[in-house]
């Protein structure tokens, strides 16, 4: 080959090839855990509960409790109506199962777990 002997494409290659084997020695990217009493979350795989506050969580699992208002609508009429948060989009609460990712060193809840 061309390049054999080439000092510049040797380290090219042992860094590209260190930087593969890092990749895949990395830990889980997606987990699962569930929302403890106090809205800590405790990971399968890390099971040292990350306190709330200490997470973030998508946007559409921070839409309220089952019946909150959602939004209001308004006919041609003037007249208005409240949208309340349905079951299957409010927000997480206590015992639920989720999905976490983890970002850097953060955990995102992505959604709630449910069974099949």
């Amino acid at each position: 080959m061309a390049y054999e002997g080439n000092p510049g494409t040797n380290r090219l290659a042992n860094v590209l090839t260190g930087r593969m084997r890092k990749e895949n020695e990395s830990p889980l990217v997606l987990d699962f855990g569930e929302i403890g009493a106090d809205g800590s979350l405790t990971m399968d795989t890390y099971p040292v509960p990350i306190p709330k506050g200490a997470y973030s969580v998508l946007r559409q699992l921070t839409l309220g409790p089952t019946g909150a208002e959602l939004t209001k609508t308004m006919a041609a009429d003037g007249h208005t109506h409240m949208v309340e948060v349905p079951e299957i989009m409010r927000s997480i609460g206590v015992g639920d199962r989720v999905l976490v990712a983890r970002v850097q060193n953060r955990a995102v809840v992505l959604d709630i777990i449910k069974s099949s």
